[in-house]
């Protein structure tokens, strides 16, 4: 089984690194993984994203025109993915500071509001894991533990410090996603 991942947000918020992680689990678990960042010459404060590709078998291409899971951080993300995503595919939404609602009827869309959990129980860099639990509620592409494991491992020594509040915010996007996703 192949899934293609877009995350998306502005440059800051975490997006390359959460994908980043997500290709260090998926290679870590032997998986076959593609990892491409993108991001405009702002970098903090402007576009960032990254396309992951998690499969069982080797991967053809790494581009992907309708990814099967879109995690958009900011408003212009969840206006430019939400026409794009595959029909079946998902949707995970940062309610906290998109306003809009999907017209969509044949994706699931799950709003978690992402800042407020990273802020509640974190600190406000780090939406990119509640993003990332919110994503895994709702598609268990790889166990959340793997996730776990891959930010020990792969986390750079300088923020080590960080992990546990890490994981902290993790669980809870994975508890707020499933259960955003009851209340749609």
């Amino acid at each position: 089984m192949e899934t293609s991942i877009i995350l998306s947000g502005f440059g800051g918020q975490g997006a390359l690194f959460a994908g980043q992680l997500l290709a260090y689990a998926g290679m870590d678990n032997g998986r076959f993984v593609t990892w491409i960042p993108s991001y405009g010459p702002e970098m903090r404060g402007g576009t960032a994203h990254c396309t992951v590709i998690i499969s069982d078998e080797k991967i053809g291409a790494p581009i992907v025109a309708n990814p099967d899971i879109a995690v958009t951080f900011n408003q212009p993300s969840f206006e430019k993915y939400d026409q794009i995503v595959t029909p079946g595919g998902l949707l995970v939404a940062n309610s906290s500071i998109v306003s809009d609602h999907s017209m969509r009827t044949d994706i699931d869309v799950v709003y978690v509001p992402i800042n407020d959990i990273a802020a509640e129980f974190g600190t406000s860099k780090m939406i990119n894991m509640a993003a990332l639990g919110a994503m895994l509620s709702q598609r268990p592409i790889l166990p959340i533990e793997a996730i776990e494991q891959a930010l020990k491992d792969h986390m750079p020594a300088g923020k080590s410090h960080l992990i546990e509040a890490n994981l902290v915010v993790l669980q809870h996007g994975y508890m707020r996603g499933a259960v955003a996703a009851n209340s749609y």
